[in-house]
């Protein structure tokens, strides 16, 4: 008999993908729908995205995700939604999208039968931080690991490499200088601090879940370098 595969020991399952069009959603778009370990993706957008893939597993939904509606059964589910107050024009802006929007996708997912879960925060995330960005951050995670997943996978990356004009989005100025100054310099910054190409996220997440066990994981900046390396 010829040597089984390590996905042919898992029963196909089903993936949801919030925050599709950014870095890691656009990274983790591929590698789900070329995963064997999946059977369909469904993507959540908040408008049409004509140029993504046009696989037969794949099902767009485009919804308001302040008002998001039943969503058809699901098993893991992948969170990538974000912004920054600068690109959000306020606080409250973006605290919509990086707690309520997360949120209610996570709730919403788990009330479809989902039972794993991994979703994208922030190096430095602490609900208890003086930092807005990162006191948001912190919130969501508890927020999330609160809603019975039978495991929850949280990335926090440091500073994300990616091409975001590619993709229609603004570039961000303090990443592009950030970059800047420290290419000459890159492999002397600690890994844990070092910016991380949205790919490397998007590999580790998958890996990560495709692991998981009845826990709540942090999976830190420098970790998910080591994991793709």
């Amino acid at each position: 008999m010829p040597a089984s595969t390590p996905a042919a020991h898992h029963a196909p399952r089903i993936a949801l993908l919030a925050g599709t069009t950014g870095l890691i959603g656009r990274a983790l778009l591929p590698l789900l729908l070329e995963s064997p370990r999946y059977a369909r993706v469904h993507a959540l957008l908040r408008r049409p995205a004509p140029s993504l893939s046009t696989s037969e597993k794949l099902v767009l939904h485009t919804v308001d995700f302040n008002a998001l509606p039943a969503l058809p059964p699901v098993d893991d589910v992948f969170i990538a939604l974000g912004t920054t107050i600068k690109v959000a024009g306020s606080e409250a802006a973006f605290r919509h999208v990086d707690f309520d929007a997360v949120l209610n996708t996570a709730r919403a997912a788990r009330a479809a039968g989902a039972t794993r879960l991994a979703v994208v925060s922030a190096l430095g995330a602490d609900a208890s931080s003086r930092v807005f960005y990162n006191r948001v951050k912190g919130e969501m995670q508890q927020a999330v690991s609160q809603l019975g997943y039978a495991a929850v996978v949280i990335a926090q990356p440091s500073l994300l490499i990616g091409d975001r004009s590619a993709l229609g989005q603004p570039t961000r100025g303090g990443e592009v200088w950030t970059l800047r100054l420290l290419r000459p310099v890159m492999g002397l910054v600690p890994a844990g601090v070092r910016p991380i190409d949205a790919s490397t996220v998007a590999h580790a997440m998958l890996r990560a879940l495709h692991e998981a066990r009845p826990e709540v994981r942090l999976l830190r900046s420098g970790q998910m370098q080591a994991m793709r390396g």
